[in-house]
């Protein structure tokens, strides 16, 4: 006998997963500095095993929903969106999770709020109590973020009165909105493109990397991505000029979504091509500049794109860059400083080989080609978070031609799902003993409820 499956039997099972992630946060998590633990810490030990506890039965809760979905009484899109809402309540009044990052927001929204110039200056230049909050990485560290956002976090540090508690509560609010507009957006785009809309939820909303870093930890990824989902809903109607402004904003919270500009012209090409790219060049460089110039932060943004790279950050061009200056230095060689800006321009030439082979040789459909893309720009740049993978796997779940295709990316997500610690830094070893365990623990008592629940079968059948 299968374990019992069924809607509701997951929604428990995730409930009690963002319940114990909740809990665990409690000591765990990327606390203020003024509540952080010491890792040796009982009670820090012990929300580490909670949290990884919580994740494993999230993971499986999630893994059991599609085969719901697939099953021959698949739930309806209200029915998971209700599941969605269940799954992330705990986490609404628990502490930040998984990375400091919300912390940086509230000390841009702040230097925003007293007009120091945030793309010239870091958190340092701040000082006080929310730049001591920064990860020490990133205090000198100008804003990679574009206006819209900034507007965000100063109005939010203006209504909260840089009150912590409040801003960090704002900040998840901000945080939720954007999964809700990813949620909305997602049933309509799948539509379109001719896929599930229950499968396009279950893969793209109701993901754990959703739950554990656009909600968990509060990431500006989320307002990005529901403005771009969004607006390329609306691009392919009669409100297409909306759409364009739509992905405009979703760009000017963070860069990488001006790739969606590609797929509205690409959606609107019927109409004529020249035209739609004259139209939306036009509406996008109006958005641009009528933004900027309310919100009084300038265009220092775009050069500030060229935030360094955390030296520790593991994606593959980064890693190469590392193991080739090592090996390089090693021999004695003066090229060793080179080596990682060597392999950051290799990527990014890569990356711009993928875009054309994706948009010029593969063709896919523009909502799929632009889901790629910007997986392409995640795995392919120069630095690599989990929740970046949410850029391309988000659009990648509304229009997947096949179920093949979202069963890999599942599984892909699985495993990015456990790689972060949930206080953001880098782990040492006692800490990965305590993830393993509790993860291990999650795996246990999951299968124990699969043996209970084939012992009645089996008693039955005697």
């Amino acid at each position: 006998m299968a374990f019992p499956v069924d809607l509701r039997r997951c929604q428990a099972l995730g409930l009690a997963g963002t319940a114990f992630l909740a809990l665990g946060g409690e000591t765990a998590g990327a606390l203020p500095v003024a509540d952080l633990l010491s890792p040796e810490s009982g009670r820090a030990a012990l929300g580490l095993v909670g949290v990884y506890f919580g994740v494993v039965l999230l993971i499986a809760a999630w893994a059991l929903l599609g085969k719901v979905i697939r099953g021959p009484e698949p739930p309806t899109t209200r029915a998971l969106l209700m599941v969605l809402v269940v799954w992330a309540a705990p986490l609404l009044l628990a502490p930040p999770l998984f990375s400091r990052d919300v912390y940086s927001y509230l000390a841009q929204g702040a230097m925003v709020d007293a007009h120091i110039d945030v793309y010239a200056h870091g958190p340092a230049r701040l000082g006080g109590p929310l730049a001591g909050e920064v990860a020490p990485v990133w205090r000198d560290t100008a804003a990679p973020y574009g206006p819209v956002f900034l507007v965000i976090a100063g109005a939010l540090v203006g209504l909260t009165h840089g009150e912590l508690p409040a801003g960090l509560l704002g900040m998840r609010l901000v945080a939720l909105l954007g999964v809700a507009l990813m949620a909305v957006a997602l049933p309509g785009l799948a539509r379109r493109c001719g896929a599930d809309p229950a499968a396009a939820l279950w893969l793209g909303a109701l993901n754990p990397l959703v739950l554990l870093h656009l909600v968990a930890g509060a990431h500006n990824d989320a307002i990005m991505l529901g403005l771009l989902g969004v607006g390329l809903l609306a691009s392919q109607g009669r409100l297409w000029l909306l759409g364009v402004v739509l992905v405009t904003l979703a760009a000017l919270v963070k860069a990488p979504a001006a790739l969606g500009l590609l797929a509205v012209i690409a959606l609107r090409r019927h109409a004529g091509l020249v035209r739609a790219t004259v139209m939306t060049t036009a509406v996008a460089l109006a958005t641009t500049v009528l933004a900027t110039a309310a919100a009084g932060t300038g265009y220092g943004w775009i050069a500030a794109l060229k935030t360094p790279v955390s030296p520790h950050n593991w994606s593959p061009t980064s890693l190469l860059g590392r193991v080739t200056g090592r090996l390089l230095q090693g021999l004695g060689s003066d090229l060793a400083p080179l080596a990682t800006p060597v392999w950051h321009t290799a990527g990014l030439l890569a990356t711009a080989a993928a875009l054309l082979f994706i948009w010029l040789k593969l063709r896919p459909g523009p909502v799929y080609a632009l889901g790629l893309s910007l997986a392409a720009i995640a795995v392919l740049g120069p630095a690599i978070r989990p929740w970046y993978a949410l850029w391309g796997l988000f659009l990648i779940a509304a229009a997947a031609p096949s179920a093949s295709v979202r069963h890999r990316v599942a599984a892909a997500t699985a495993v990015l799902a456990l790689g972060v610690l949930p206080s953001g830094g880098p782990p040492d070893l006692a800490q990965l003993v305590l993830a393993v365990s509790g993860g291990v623990l999650g795996v246990v008592v999951l299968w124990q409820a699969h043996q209970a629940a084939q012992e009645p079968a089996l008693g039955r059948a005697a």
